[in-house]
């Protein structure tokens, strides 16, 4: 059977619920991977109003869509992070307070709790999300760095994240880290050393994005082979690099969809990432969960991009074989 194709609804919060769920019904979407910002998914109301939980279920029912996980990335991404004043931009009022980097810190790991309690009485048993890092802005080795500050970093890490996934454990739902840069975890070596750190425990695992390892040149199914046991969640989403000699690899500190960018995300099927390879790679691990498509592409219209990026899953994504190819040549 087809793995589910759902739409991350993080890009579209500018859409009331209501509205997008009736696009993405239209569209031929199987459900909604819910972000916990907009009126999309509101944890604090999840948890206090007794009709919340219900009215979200109804507006899904009736666009004949399933929910199969949460998004809380902007809060999870301050549970660690080195606060400054952009993260008042993305964060809720009451997590950013007054500003003081330890009490967002401290105020954003409470939220990430309440979201996996939220998830539970939605009866939604995946949650995906950012951790942030304390030592990201150590990526490049100049001044030369103190690598014991360094395993400090994953250190801090782990005394964070350790009684939220206490929670997520107590709540039955898992914790995906989308692997990605300016995370504790953003390739093959730091992942493992982010497992190992919180002690490979079963409800830290990742969100699969193969957009993320498309411009460090890293190779998703290979990730996917050797994190067979961790990935919980799959995102479609696609990176195209557009290294000429005069764009950099590293971004230029432009935006994205600037003409010098040395790579951009793009619409599914229009990049670098190698989704048949990958697809194949999750048939091998028995992955059969949700791809989620996280749209993102600036030069593209969304709507139009969103129809296309659904239909190019749906013809790429197969089923592993049943029986071995040459078995109707073998004698009975």
């Amino acid at each position: 059977m087809a793995r589910p194709v759902t739409l991350f609804t993080g890009q579209w919060a500018d859409l009331p619920l209501e509205e997008l769920a009736e696009r993405a019904g239209r569209w031929g979407f199987d459900g909604l991977e819910l972000a916990c910002w907009g009126d999309h998914l509101e944890v604090d109301r999840a948890l206090t109003e007794d009709d919340y939980v219900g009215s979200i279920q109804e507006i899904l029912e009736r666009n004949h869509l399933n929910c199969f996980a949460l998004g809380a990335h902007l809060v999870g991404q301050a549970v660690c992070d080195r606060i400054d004043d952009r993260h008042r931009g993305i964060l809720p009022p009451d997590v950013w307070g007054d500003g003081d980097p330890e009490g967002v810190r401290q105020r954003a790991a409470e939220k990430m709790k309440d979201t996996a309690r939220a998830a539970a009485r939605f009866g939604v048993q995946q949650v995906n999300g950012f951790t942030g890092s304390a030592i990201w802005h150590m990526l490049y080795s100049f001044p030369p760095n103190d690598f014991a500050e360094i395993e400090r970093g994953y250190e801090d890490f782990a005394e964070r994240w350790s009684p939220i996934i206490d929670v997520f454990d107590a709540e039955g739902v898992k914790f995906g880290l989308e692997v990605h840069p300016t995370e504790i975890a953003y390739d093959f070596v730091t992942t493992r050393k982010t497992l190992d750190v919180i002690g490979n425990r079963e409800g830290f695992g990742i969100n699969l994005d193969p957009s993320h390892f498309a411009h460090q040149s890293l190779d998703t199914a290979q990730f996917a082979l050797e994190f067979r046991d961790r990935i919980y969640h799959v995102h479609v989403k696609d990176s195209r690099k557009r290294l000429d000699g005069r764009r950099s690899i590293l971004g230029s500190h432009v935006n994205f969809g600037e003409e010098a960018r040395g790579w951009d995300f793009v619409s599914p099927g229009h990049g670098d990432v190698d989704f048949e390879e990958l697809f194949r790679a999750l048939n091998r691990i028995g992955y059969g969960g949700p791809l989620s498509i996280e749209w993102e592409d600036s030069g593209m219209d969304r709507e139009w991009g969103a129809q296309d990026a659904l239909a190019f899953v749906r013809r790429t994504d197969f089923a592993p074989s049943a029986v071995a190819f040459d078995a109707a040549m073998q004698r009975a």
